[in-house]
């Protein structure tokens, strides 16, 4: 068949290993993690999914090659841990039985171990090392490594690569990007010795060859050795693209593949890891240089989801293979509907950062949109129901589509039914904001699927009662959603106001100087979206702080994009809407106008209980699902949803 992608379905070869296609999966944390510092079973199924779904490499993220000096509580591979060498050896089956190569990254945390350990006083505790003696920006001291240290890291680089050849990985990814150790001793910003292993550029990379000629060592000549890098460190005192440049030239006769990611940890964040509000494919432009200067093929990432972009990235000899890393947690099967020419079936990733939030929180992963991440060993197939049944399902929003869609494809006969004229819910709101664009195709795939299963959607239909009895519903799935809170302020029903539900329908109503009355998540975006439109923008909200709701990942770079584009008021109690803003009393008691001519009203979301109390006897099984429940984020509406349908 014609390829409608065929540079990216098309095969490459590194060393002796072929590769099915050009998207591989980048390594992502593992989900658990034994007190041994071995991949668990739900790491295995973690890492599996996303070979069942057609990447042509997956990579096992951040083995910890030496523990004496990075003691994170992150993977480690010898023979001294009973079970360790087997763990391993069960991940790459696991991977490979796909027809997906299986990779490892090699990683020292360098002066940031113990960065994803959840016990923050534990963490404290360790010893930084780094390649100069020094304190970090939060106060934690440095210690430089000595020589024979760095002779032992060298030396376990290698013993490990060889074991993890044993175990059957056909690629060993070398992490010397993202201020990780190798990068500490690259960057100029954070070496400062004065032996052989600082000054020159040539002294500062004397380290990352040692590793990779030792790796090269252990695994042999046609073994598959990937380097990753960061192209530019992006922040002042770091290296630049130029150097970057110099760095893949340096390393580029010691491996197969040079992997161009960007950023820092320390500086960089959300550089490595581009938020929704950076455009997609940010930062191949840093790969697209490196590859001018170099023989070896190139990788290129950064928020890369969409296959026409992508297909231009090879097609054009930007890079020769592209790494998806989000992407992949809410699409598992994305390549193969690349590859299969289905890529109209792909559910986006919303860069929410729910997945990275949860690491750190809790020490698992979890997907906004997939419902499946970091719970696979529970099972990745919807098994058929054992006795049909008659599903209605009230309310078209995110929980609901879902439910429908796992009902149907359980085998059962759904209805869905939506009061207004289409489905999707909350989620619509969402298609005038621009950064927020993928959660609205989130609405539009999830109906798509609906109907594809079979589902019937009936929109401007209410459920009553007498509805439920008159179909004759075995089950009742209620997803009747939330209503916004208006508060009880004198001109809240003036012309000059727009609940942000409703900005999508309303927004010529909102002109140039506008208060968002409501500092939570909704808020906040909503007022970044129109600041960045030219608007002069101003946010109230009465407690001390700003999106709350947000998660620990997502929350820095809001409030970095809040402090650029708008004028925030914390501790500000409204009172009173008038056409030239809102009258607000601040936390000291004095009465002050915030000035604009619209308002946005962002105060939060109600349950729909009524709703709930006059259907919760109206069919034998009934089952109560999303923001009708308890106002949430579409993360809970999903999760809610799948298992919902997977119930009956």
């Amino acid at each position: 068949m014609k390829r409608k992608y065929p540079h990216l379905s098309q095969p490459i070869t590194l060393g002796n290993v072929t590769f099915r296609n050009r998207m591989f999966a980048s390594p992502i944390g593992a989900t658990d993690i034994t007190a041994d510092c071995v991949p668990g079973d739900r790491t295995r199924a973690f890492y599996e999914l996303r070979a069942k779904g057609g990447a042509a490499a997956v990579t096992i993220s951040e083995l910890v090659v030496h523990p004496e000096t990075d003691a994170s509580h992150m993977l480690h591979l010898d023979l001294q841990t009973v079970g360790s060498l087997a763990s391993f050896t069960f991940c790459a089956d696991a991977i490979r039985r796909h027809g997906t190569i299986p990779s490892v990254e090699f990683s020292h945390s360098g002066q940031y171990a113990g960065t994803y350990m959840a016990d923050k006083n534990k963490k404290q505790s360790l010893t930084q090392y780094g390649p100069s003696d020094g304190v970090r920006p939060d106060g934690k001291k440095v210690t430089a490594l000595t020589v024979e240290q760095i002779d032992d890291i060298v030396a376990r680089y290698g013993e490990t690569a060889a074991l993890a050849k044993r175990a059957g990985f056909e690629m060993i990814m070398v992490h010397g990007g993202h201020t990780w150790l190798l990068n500490q001793f690259i960057s100029p910003y954070f070496n400062h010795r004065t032996d052989e292993y600082g000054g020159s550029f040539e002294n500062r990379m004397r380290f990352t060859i040692r590793v990779l000629k030792a790796v090269r060592e252990a695994v042999g000549p046609m073994f598959p050795i990937e380097f990753r890098m960061s192209g530019s460190e992006l922040f002042d005192g770091g290296y630049d693209l130029e150097e970057g440049v110099r760095i893949a030239q340096a390393v580029e006769e010691y491996v197969n593949l040079i992997h161009v990611s960007a950023g820092s940890y320390q500086f960089g964040f959300f550089n490595t890891h581009p938020s929704m509000f950076s455009p997609h494919g940010v930062n191949v432009y840093l790969a697209a240089e490196i590859k001018k200067h170099v023989k070896v093929p190139v990788a290129t990432i950064g928020a890369l989801n969409d296959p026409a972009m992508m297909e231009d990235i090879i097609a054009s000899g930007k890079a020769d293979v592209v790494y998806m890393g989000r992407a992949l947690l809410a699409d598992p099967f994305l390549p193969e509907k690349i590859v299969s020419g289905n890529d109209d079936k792909i559910v986006k990733c919303l860069r929410c950062f729910t997945c990275m939030a949860e690491r750190p929180t809790t020490q698992t992963r979890r997907c906004t949109v997939n419902p499946l991440i970091g719970r696979e060993i529970e099972g990745t197939e919807v098994p058929p129901a054992a006795r049909k049944k008659k599903v209605l399902v009230a309310g078209g929003g995110v929980a609901g589509l879902k439910a429908a869609v796992t009902a149907a494809q359980r085998g059962h006969q759904v209805i869905l039914c939506e009061k207004s004229d289409q489905p999707g819910g909350i989620l619509k709101c969402e298609q005038a904001i621009d950064f927020k664009h993928e959660m609205y195709e989130l609405g539009i795939v999830l109906e798509a699927q609906a109907r594809n299963e079979g589902v019937e959607i009936r929109c401007n239909t209410e459920v009553t009662a007498d509805y439920v009895e008159k179909e004759g519903a075995d089950v009742l799935i209620l997803a009747l959603g939330s209503n916004p809170i208006l508060p009880p302020l004198p001109g809240i029903g003036g012309d000059n106001v727009v609940v942000v539900n409703n900005y999508y329908l309303e927004k010529e109503k909102v002109g140039d100087s506008v208060v968002v009355l409501g500092g939570g998540l909704a808020g906040c975006e909503c007022a970044i979206h129109l600041a960045q439109e030219g608007k002069q923008v101003h946010l109230v909200e009465m407690r001390d702080t700003l999106a709350p709701d947000a998660n620990i990942r997502h929350r820095p770079i809001l409030m970095q994009m809040i402090e650029k584009y708008v004028t925030a008021h914390t501790g500000y109690q409204g009172l009173q809407i008038t056409k030239e803003g809102v009258l607000c009393k601040t936390a000291a008691g004095e009465e002050v106008l915030v000035p604009g001519t619209s308002v946005i009203c962002a105060v939060g979301q109600r349950s729909n209980r009524e709703g709930i109390e006059a259907l919760r006897n109206a069919a034998p099984i009934v089952r109560e699902i999303g923001d009708c429940v308890k106002p949430g984020n579409i993360t809970a509406a999903i999760y809610q949803g799948y298992h919902a349908g997977l119930d009956i």
